[in-house]
C-alpha cells in the first residue's frame, strides 16, 4: 500500500503509510452473506416459470445490493491512504473522485486518539490529528497500531521543533 511516489517532494521520507483497518469491511461483508442468502432462499422457495423470473429479479436485485454495500466499500478501503511523512500528513481517498488533504507537520499542533473497547481488542483506532489551520482538525479512523502511529508522530513533531529552535 505505498504511496505513489510521485506525490512526495525530492527528500521527502514515508514515516508511516496505512489504510483504516480491516474492520471496515465487515458490515460490507455481512451485508453480502445476506444478500447471497436471500437470494439462494428466493431461489429455492420458488419453482416453475413464474418462480424462475422471480428467481432472476431477486439475484438481479442481489447483485445491484452486492455491488453498492459490499464492492463499493471495499474499493474505497482499497483506495484509501493515510501517509505522515518526515514533512506532512498526506491523505488520499475516493474511488472516482480523489479527495486530498495534505498538511505539514510544522502546522500540526496535537496527535490524539481515541480508542473505543472494539478498538481495543482489533487494535486500532482513531487519530485526531489538530492542526493551527481554519480545518481544525483531521479524523482518521480504524487506523491500525494506532498508539505506534501516535507516537511515531509525537517523535517527529519533537524534531520537527527541534529543528525550527535552531533556525
Amino acid at each position: 500500500m505505498p504511496i505513489n511516489r510521485s506525490l512526495l517532494n525530492e527528500g521527502e521520507n514515508v514515516v508511516v503509510s496505512t489504510r483504516t483497518h480491516p474492520k471496515a469491511l465487515l458490515v460490507p461483508l455481512l451485508v453480502l452473506v445476506v444478500l447471497l442468502a436471500l437470494g439462494t432462499f428466493v431461489e429455492r422457495q420458488t419453482s416453475g416459470d413464474g418462480g424462475r423470473v422471480v428467481a432472476w429479479v431477486v439475484w438481479a436485485v442481489v447483485a445491484i445490493g452486492a455491488l453498492r454495500y459490499a464492492l463499493w466499500p471495499f474499493l474505497e478501503w482499497l483506495t484509501g491512504h493515510y501517509t505522515f511523512t518526515d514533512r506532512r500528513l498526506i491523505t488520499r481517498t475516493g474511488v472516482l473522485t480523489r479527495r486530498g488533504h495534505d498538511i505539514a507537520l510544522s502546522r500540526v499542533s496535537d496527535v490524539a486518539v481515541e480508542l473505543h473497547l472494539t478498538d481495543r481488542m482489533l487494535g486500532c483506532g482513531t487519530l485526531v490529528v489538530s492542526d493551527a489551520s481554519t480545518h481544525g482538525q483531521v479524523v482518521l479512523p480504524d487506523i491500525p497500531h494506532v498508539e505506534e502511529v501516535q507516537r511515531r508522530l509525537q517523535v517527529l513533531l519533537h524534531q520537527e521543533s527541534a529543528r525550527d529552535e535552531r533556525a
